[in-house]
Parts: C-alpha cells; structure tokens; sequence
C-alpha cells in the first residue's frame, strides 16, 4: 500500500510539473487593435478633456504609452497604404514601396515574409477583419479572414473622383454639389449648411450592409475569441478599424455627446496653410477637399464634432472586444497593441488630412497592454509605429528576420531600456517633404521651394515658429541636413535635396 501511495504521489507531482511546465511555455496572445486616422492627441487620459474615450483611457491606465510614436512617411497619397505596406512587410517606406509589387503578384514567396505568415509559422491562428489596404490579398496572409474593407467605402471613394475632374474648388463651387459630392466634401459653407448628417444611413459610407462598420468588426472580433477559447494554440488577431476615417459617421447617440460650443479650435489653426500647394495638398487633395478653402473656425469645429463623435463610437466596440477577452479567460495572457496607421491635422496648420509631416499627421497614439507590461506608465522615446510587428514577434519569441527593419520596443515597454533604439526619426512624403527630428529640433525640407523650416519640438510642440530664419541657428540647420542625407542613403529615398541647404541660404 505505502508503495501503491508513492507511486500515485509520483504521479500527481509528474502531472503537476508537467502542467506547469505546459503553463509556462504557452505562448501569448496577440490582439493588434489599429484605427485608421487618429491622431496621438485624441484621447482624454493623454490629455483631451474634449473626447470621450473611456476604453481607450483604460487601455493607457493598464498599460505603457508611447507619446512619440511616429509613421515614417508615404509615395502616395493614400498614406495609410503606405503605413500598412511597412507594418505587414517589416520594411521601411521606399523598400516597402519596391517590396510590396511583388504582393500585387500573389508572390507566395514574398507574401510568406509577412507579419501574418511569420505569426503562423510560430504556431499562432491568425484572424484578421477590417480595412486590409495592403496589396497581398488578406486571405494569402491570414489563416481566417472576415470582412475585408477597402481603404475607404466605395460611394464615397467613386463621388471623390468626381471630384478629382474639377481643378480647383471654385468649379466645385459652380457646380451641383448633390450631383458631385453627395458624401460631404466641401462643407459646411456655412452655419445653415445642413447638407450632410453623420447619422444619416441613406449616404451609404460605414452603413454599407445594414450595420456600421465599426460595430460589425466588433462582432467579427468576438466570433473569433469564441472559438478561439475553446482552443490551446496561441492566437494573433489584427482588428483593424476602418474609422474614424472619412466619412466620418457615427449613430446620432454619438453626435449627442459633443456640442459645437464644447470643442475648441486648434491653437495652430490657419485659415490657409501659406505652402500647403508647395507640399502637395492642393484643392482636389481628397482629405482637403472635405472642407472649404479658406477654413474657417465653424467648418473645423463641425469636422471635428464628427471626428470625435467616430472615436468615441469605436471606442465602444474596443470595450466590447475587450469584455469578450476577459470573458474568453485568455486575458491574463494576451497582449494588446493598440496604435493607428498615422495621425490627422484637422484644421492644424489649415490642414484637414494626413498628407503633411507636422507631428499631428505623423504621429497616432500607441500602447501595449499585457503581462510583465507596467500599468499606467509612459515612455517619451521615440518609437516608429510599424515598431510593431518585431514587437509581436519579440513577445512570441520568435527571431527577428534580417529584412525586418524596425525594432522590438518591448524592453521599453518594460522599462528595462530608457532610450530609443533611433538617434534619429525619418519623415518622407512623395517628392515634396523631408523630415529629421533629432534632439527636441525638427527639420522640415520643401524640396519643390528650397525651403527649410526648424522647430524647436519642446517648447513649440504645435510647430507654429519657424526658426530657421533666425541665422544664429544655421549651424544646428547644417548638422541636421547633413544628417537627414545620411538617413535618405540609408533609407534608399531616391530625393536628392542635397542642394537645398546652400539655395536656402544664398
């Protein structure tokens, strides 16, 4: 009997170190939340008392912000495809451009080296739902796909190109604006402007299929944690919110909670920016449209009613998707990534969209929530967004590839580094701006012009004082230029702004 007993005792304590052993070695989950358009001060614990976002603010409490996360840049317009092409591929903006041909190919080859597919080959589930915008097709990269948007409604996406036949915004102006922009460009002219409602599910955008698109990603999301908890193997989801993007539309309960009189005007608003044609945000820029030109207080004031009235919609939806979570009994070992694709000016600078490399363009809130993740901290290091994918990678142990550009900040998060992995941040849009941002200064470099612009980021965080005329600073210029040229060689940009320095001095 005394023998019998030991053997079971044995037993009971293999079973016991087996499961722990089991315990320890299960990999975590990963829930990359992304929205779309949503600039880093938009939420209220990072300092908005105007929005409401009671999730996102928990998000911030649970976890470790970085304040200074920053998209590198964009070849197009579509900002946001350019954002996402370096996520997915793990390459910085003009090797992603190059790479990502090979996508639009169906390259099975070149679609194994994404995020996606480096997460199943660590034995993750993948699931992704939303706006995708990326040229390999979602389903290639994903093991389990649902709702696949494209970068923006289609209604909304074919009025703008008819937009995009008139040349400037005073043929719009003569023409018929129901014929032309039936999904809300060019307004409102004026306080009786009542020519478009975000509520209104007749206009199509977000209400395409009968239910908003952010509330069927919620419902996506939790379908997938349903099953998911019934299994072992880790999961990595990619939940990616179409809104608050344009159109901005959210249900009327949403509107209700934010009155025009409540929502202030941004401290650089301009009614025009004085370069903006210089940096390729001309009248028939589609986010420029959205508002007449010159701005005016009241226009800035309605977009961002609606603006903000969008977030606080999505807002909802992350707070479900994280209720089903905790419900899931998965929580305790998942992290979450929350972060957008880029910022928006909305009436900074006269500036409506994201085509620009001012901070509130390039940089969207970032956050990362989980186990071993300090609560209610934040780190002011500089920080990419596209950061991570070798982020998720680092938590799900697997080795960085060598064509993965950017870095783990997850011994940031941690606070087991202070420093950036970055001496320096790298801004590029098209062939008309250039950025470095170094040392509390910021660069800006209009090719197009020979113009230079310097801002001192620690004391003018809303760039709105141009220093670079004042010629005590041309030293600290030149050091940064020549800077910004050893970043363009190694980032391959193909911009030669070698010149610009001894043309803007003459």
């Amino acid at each position: 009997m005394k023998f019998k007993g030991l053997i079971i005792v044995v037993f009971a304590f293999f079973i016991s170190c087996k499961t722990t052993v089991q315990q320890e070695e299960a990999k975590p989950n990963i829930v990359f939340i992304f929205t779309d358009d949503q600039t880093y001060s938009s939420i209220q614990a990072l300092g908005n008392k105007e929005i409401i976002t009671p999730n996102m603010d928990n998000l911030v409490k649970e976890g470790t912000t970085f304040t200074h996360a920053y998209n590198m840049g964009s070849w197009s317009g579509a900002v946001c495809a350019a954002s996402r092409a370096m996520i997915n591929s793990g390459r910085s903006v003009w090797r992603a451009n190059k790479f990502r041909k090979n996508w639009s190919k169906k390259d099975s080859v070149s679609i194994s080296k994404s995020w996606g597919k480096l997460m199943e080959s660590a034995g993750y589930d993948t699931y992704m739902t939303g706006k995708w915008h990326v040229d390999a097709p979602a389903d290639m990269v994903f093991q389990n796909t649902t709702h696949i948007r494209p970068g923006m409604p289609k209604d909304a996406w074919d009025h703008f190109t008819m937009v995009k036949k008139f040349d400037s915004l005073s043929k719009i102006k003569g023409a018929n604006s129901e014929d032309i922009m039936p999904n809300g460009y060019n307004r409102p002219q004026d306080e009786n402007d009542k020519s478009w409602s975000p509520s209104d599910t007749s206009k199509g955008g977000y209400w395409q299929g009968g239910k908003h698109w952010s509330e069927v990603l919620k419902d996506d999301a939790i379908g997938f944690i349903n099953q998911a908890k019934q299994k072992d193997n880790p999961f990595f989801m990619y939940l990616a919110f179409n809104a608050p993007h344009d159109p901005r539309q959210a249900p009327q309960e949403y509107q209700d909670m934010y009155s025009l009189e409540n929502i202030s005007v941004p401290k650089s608003f301009l009614p025009e920016y004085p370069y903006r044609h210089n940096i390729a945000n001309g009248d028939n820029l589609r986010d420029e449209a959205l508002a007449p030109f010159p701005r005016t207080e009241y226009a800035i004031k309605v977009h961002t009613k609606e603006y903000y009235a969008s977030i606080t919609h999505v807002d909802v939806q992350i707070g479900k998707i994280i209720d089903a979570l905790k419900k899931s009994g998965k929580m305790d070992n998942t992290y979450i990534i929350f972060t957008a694709d880029h910022g928006l000016a909305m009436g900074r600078h006269g500036l409506l969209g994201k085509q620009s490399l001012f901070d509130h363009s390039m940089r969207p809130p970032m956050v990362i929530v989980g186990p071993s993740i300090p609560k209610n901290q934040k780190t002011n290091a500089d920080v990419y967004l596209q950061d991570v994918m070798a982020t998720s990678l680092d938590i799900a142990g697997v080795e960085k590839p060598t064509y993965v550009e950017f870095n783990s900040f997850l011994d940031i998060a941690k606070g087991e580094r202070k420093e950036s992995y970055y001496n320096s941040i790298y801004g590029a849009y098209l062939s008309v701006s250039r950025m470095i941002r170094k040392d509390g200064y910021k660069l800006l470099v209009y090719p197009e012009i020979n113009k230079l612009l310097l801002f001192d980021m620690n004391n003018d965080p809303e760039e709105m004082h141009d220093l670079a005329g004042d010629i005590s600073n041309k030293e600290k210029i030149k050091t940064m230029f020549d800077q910004l040229l050893v970043l363009q060689k190694e980032m391959d940009d193909p911009l030669d702004i070698s010149k610009i320095y001894n043309e803007f001095y003459k």
